[in-house]
């Protein structure tokens, strides 16, 4: 959640200033990160590849995380929100699926409270430490967390 949470932060910042995200697959292996954009001319193929890698784990990561732009739905209308899935791979692993709502830029940006969407794997007692180490993964990104505490608005 950890590694999430910093390329969330990265992702909070990115449409911070109201340009579309572009897909993200962040991956982590012996203690070294990479993030790799996917960019296709259609979002969807975009987040279809993403998923896939996810699921194949061809690159034997350890834990991934893939973020894109989307919508979900809060209080009976579509959101814009920046969708999140997280995988710990191997026996001890888990997956878990989260949104954080936004409001764009184009009319005042700002940053609602995560949402899970689902965990699978993980058991209930663990929630709160996966939302401790997802915001501490958010406070290691210095302008992510910077943007994102400055346009939070915890209403949502």
């Amino acid at each position: 959640m950890e590694l999430g949470g910093f390329f969330m932060a990265h992702a909070v910042w990115s449409v911070s200033d109201g340009e579309t995200l572009v897909p993200m697959l962040a991956s982590e292996s012996n203690q070294e990160r990479k993030m790799t954009r996917l960019a296709h001319e259609r979002l969807k193929d975009s987040v279809a590849e993403g998923h896939s890698r996810l699921e194949a784990n061809t690159d034997g990561f350890q834990r991934a995380a893939f973020i894109y732009d989307g919508y979900i739905h809060l209080e009976d209308r579509k959101t814009d929100a920046l969708i999140m899935t997280v995988i710990q791979y191997g026996s001890d692993g888990g997956t878990v699926q989260m949104a954080i709502p936004y409001k764009p830029a184009s009319s005042g940006f700002a940053v609602h409270r995560p949402k899970f969407l689902s965990i699978d794997g993980i058991g209930e007692e663990e929630v709160q430490t996966l939302g401790e180490a997802f915001f501490a993964g958010v406070d290691k990104h210095e302008e992510g967390s910077k943007v994102w505490s400055g346009h939070l608005d915890e209403s949502r």
